[in-house]
């Protein structure tokens, strides 16, 4: 095995794609302190900001996804696709990685094609339990998938599935903060009283929103409170709402930034089914009911909650019975202990607390 000095990741869109990319970065930066690791995204996307911020160099491509609706910009997408790969296979000549690791989203597609014509290691670090078609095809070519879920031979090739599970944040690994203190990060919080934790993400979830604002005062009366993350989208509107509701406790935020804190104070956890989501659910070892997205490619938010209910992990509430009945189920399922016990430990029980170190170690395997 060859030491890691130069490393390309690429992707991102989301924070399901860039944060897993920052956890594979800092985790090959603390093994080899010298290494250069280049990241490439798409113009325009998340990524350009949050992988500066965590301290890493990166560089855009005009690459863009084909939009649902008829829009001029589809006409633009081979153009842009073209663009594209001819930019990634120049900086991948430049740079001279060891590796890519491609992690989805709209910049890996082209960064791994042409590492793969180039002759250039690729892992692919899939997040999701159903792969989409970007991933599924350049699998034909990678040295590794490195994947969270179960069950994937029937979409790559199975000599190459490594299960690692997915990266989440450090912080969440290594914190010991206990129920106790964490209500201390939560003032408004009644310590005594039971307490549903719902998270739908920075951007928020309109469908986790009405169902909070419908079953609230109904949870009220069962001495229940709410700590609700609306998002930055939604959150003058919910101000404005939360104000009529009347007899129960309610912190509302847009953004939780002690997420270690959140999740101790919580003892039933409502989420949507994104694959980082899911992958930090299960190390915080909660009673948890999902409510998975409609509105993503190929319905894999449903796919990645199943794998959990399949294994009496999870509830799954669908997003369009959700409004009326997703709070009380909370409120029920807080109440029926032996249940909420149940769903914790087998939750917990399908955590991967090493993902990071094991991709990392397929990672040097390759070089």
């Amino acid at each position: 095995m060859n030491e890691l000095k130069r490393v390309v990741i690429s992707g991102g869109g989301t924070g399901g794609h860039i944060f897993p990319a920052i956890a594979i970065a800092n985790e090959i930066k603390q093994r080899y302190p010298k290494v250069d690791i280049l990241f490439v995204g798409a113009e325009g996307k998340m990524e350009m900001e949050k992988v500066p911020a965590a301290g890493y160099k990166i560089v855009g491509l005009p690459i863009v996804g084909l939009q649902r609706k008829f829009t001029f910009s589809n006409f633009l997408l081979p153009f842009k696709l073209l663009n594209s790969l001819l930019k990634a296979r120049s900086i991948l000549k430049a740079f001279n990685p060891q590796v890519v690791i491609g992690v989805g989203g709209y910049a890996s597609g082209p960064t791994l094609k042409m590492a793969q014509r180039l002759k250039i290691p690729t892992v692919i670090q899939e997040q999701n339990s159903y792969p989409g078609k970007t991933n599924r095809l350049l699998a034909k070519e990678v040295a590794a998938v490195c994947t969270a879920y179960e069950n994937l031979e029937s979409v790559f090739p199975a000599n190459k599935i490594k299960l690692t599970g997915n990266p989440v944040r450090a912080e969440l690994q290594t914190s010991t903060l206990s129920k106790e203190e964490a209500f201390t990060h939560f003032p408004a919080l009644d310590p005594t009283k039971k307490t549903i934790l719902i998270i739908g993400g920075s951007l928020g979830a309109r469908t986790l929103n009405e169902s909070a604002l419908f079953g609230a005062e109904a949870i009220g009366k069962q001495d229940v409170q709410l700590l609700w993350q609306c998002g930055k989208f939604y959150i003058d509107a919910m101000k404005e709402e939360v104000k009529k509701i009347e007899g129960v406790t309610i912190v509302l935020t847009d953004f939780i930034a002690r997420m270690d804190a959140a999740y101790a104070v919580a003892d039933v956890i409502i989420s949507r089914a994104g694959a980082l989501s899911i992958s930090e659910l299960c190390l915080v070892g909660k009673p948890t009911i999902l409510v998975p997205s409609p509105n993503v490619s190929e319905d894999h938010q449903t796919k990645n909650a199943m794998a959990l209910v399949n294994n009496q992990a999870a509830v799954l509430i669908r997003d369009n019975e959700a409004k009326t009945i997703l709070l009380l189920e909370a409120a029920a399922l807080i109440k029926d202990i032996e249940k909420s016990t149940a769903l914790g430990t087998a939750i917990r029980a399908m955590a991967k607390p090493d993902a990071t170190k094991d991709i990392v170690n397929v990672i040097e395997n390759l070089v």
